[in-house]
């Protein structure tokens, strides 16, 4: 998939997540976020996947480890959301696996605990 798709489906998905928090406020549990993030997305024509079974080969066996990505937005990007004090190196350590495991290259995460929703968002590129 080229760069430009990427571009604009992170524009997309960064502008309806940008009036999530603006319509909710802070506080609420990282499902509601993602509900809403969902609604937003579609609304403004994204195809969205919410929970998407990512498992794992292990010694060429398929085993399904419980991994799930919050948002796959138009089979491009993975969108991964955090209701939490602050972003840490565990949560881009997570993104990345996914990217890795699912053969994506461009990852979102967003913090929807804090002030401002692009404070604490990172674009990782695999």
């Amino acid at each position: 998939m080229g760069e430009l798709i990427h571009e604009e489906v992170s524009a997309r998905v960064i502008a309806a997540a940008v009036e999530v928090p603006q319509q909710l406020g802070p506080g609420l549990l990282e499902s509601a976020y993602e509900s809403c993030l969902a609604h937003e997305l579609v609304a403004r024509g994204a195809v969205v996947r919410r929970q998407v079974e990512l498992p794992i080969m292990y010694k060429g066996t398929r085993v399904d480890a419980g991994f799930r990505i919050d948002l796959l937005v138009d089979d491009a990007v993975i969108v991964e959301l955090k209701a939490v004090e602050a972003l840490a190196a565990i949560h881009e350590a997570q993104l990345l696996t996914y990217l890795r495991l699912s053969g994506r290259r461009v990852g979102l995460l967003f913090n929807f605990n804090s002030r401002r929703i692009m404070e604490q968002f990172r674009r990782l590129v695999v």
